[in-house]
């Protein structure tokens, strides 16, 4: 990045123009009330399985993924909606996957943990804690080997860099400098234990450090700086100048999926936060600037809903996976391989 000590730079401008301030503002609020919708159909039973909420972390999804190019990779954690949303997945495409319909981006196989769209080089949504990060690191390495001036972009919670894949993930991409970005959205608990509480070490950038990448923390309630944090490090990254890391420091207005209780922080500490909200400061800021004005936000919603009504007709329109289809891309017969030597054709 631009600083001798790579961390990113202080100077974060300001909105380009009313367009550019009304795009980051619009796609924050679609993912807000996208979660949002989803937390509803969750409770009617329309979804089930797990849902990890985006609600609190927009600023985020809506400040990074802009600054990648098309052809970059993107691999997220499980709680991927808003990255998925703001790469340019289709909404209906999303939430048909949400109810497990086989219009679904993931042909209603994954639900809300694995999101996938391989035309938008959207590599998921990932189960496992710490799961993306050593595939981050090939597919960085395929993209180097194939001549590819791409970037793979790896989300993922701070909990993952107390894993053993964070350590081998972030040692190989520096050893080798691959185009790799390693992007931690810390909202400090990790399920239900607070950092503070799992991680001897809690300056997460100067951890990443040690594997002599770039990198520095961020705002992660604050869009423009999260988008000029990104904007640098990627120019960092596509340079050839190997790995970096940023952690956006953050908070989820909600508990870690609609099964936590909650029971390990108090309501105040969520209240506190919630004055942080990141779609509430910079609309204030954009109206304060005069690039929006009062009445912005009320067409934002509106569309907002036409789209999300949209997307939950597609949804509820979409159809079951056939019964016989249930074993498709299990097992696979080799060439050459008989019924009866199949693992499920040869059952009695």
């Amino acid at each position: 990045m631009a600083t001798p000590d790579c961390k990113p730079s202080s100077a974060c401008p300001e909105f380009a123009h009313a367009a550019d301030a009304r795009a980051l503002l619009w796609q924050m609020v679609r993912i807000r009330r996208f979660e949002e919708k989803c937390a509803e159909l969750y409770s009617a039973g329309k979804i089930r399985g797990f849902l990890h909420l985006y609600v609190g972390e927009e600023a985020i999804a809506a400040g990074a993924v802009p600054e990648l190019r098309a052809g970059d990779a993107i691999l997220a954690t499980y709680r991927e909606h808003g990255h998925a949303l703001a790469r340019g997945v289709d909404a209906g495409a999303i939430m048909a996957e949400m109810y497990g319909k086989q219009e679904g981006c993931s042909r209603g196989r994954g639900g809300s943990m694995h999101l996938f769209d391989s035309t938008r080089r959207f590599f998921g949504g990932n189960a496992i804690v710490a799961g993306a990060l050593p595939l981050a690191v090939g597919f960085a390495l395929a993209d180097r080997m194939r001549g590819r001036d791409a970037v793979t972009a790896c989300f993922f919670g701070e909990g993952a860099m107390a894993e053993g894949e964070f350590h081998e993930a972030a040692n190989l991409a520096a050893l080798w400098k691959l185009p790799v970005l390693f992007l931690c959205e810390n909202n400090l608990y990790a399920m239900g234990t607070a950092l503070t509480r799992s991680q001897a070490q809690t300056d997460l950038a100067a951890r990443a450090r040690i594997y002599r990448m770039c990198g520095g923390s961020v705002d992660g309630m604050d869009v423009l700086a999260v988008r000029h944090a990104m904007r640098e490090a990627v120019a960092h990254v596509r340079a050839g100048n190997g790995p970096a890391f940023l952690e956006f420091r953050t908070y989820r207005f909600r508990a870690h999926s609609m099964f936590d209780p909650e029971l390990y922080r108090e309501r105040g500490e969520v209240e506190r936060w919630k004055e942080h909200c990141p779609i509430e400061r910079f609309q204030g800021r954009a109206i304060a600037a005069g690039v929006l004005d009062e009445g912005e936000l009320g067409r934002i919603e509106s569309e907002v809903a036409a789209e999300i009504a949209a997307a939950v007709a597609f949804a509820e329109a979409g159809t079951w996976e056939p019964v016989e289809d249930l074993e498709r891309d299990i097992y696979a017969r080799a060439p050459g391989m008989a019924p009866a030597d199949h693992p499920l054709e040869s059952r009695s």
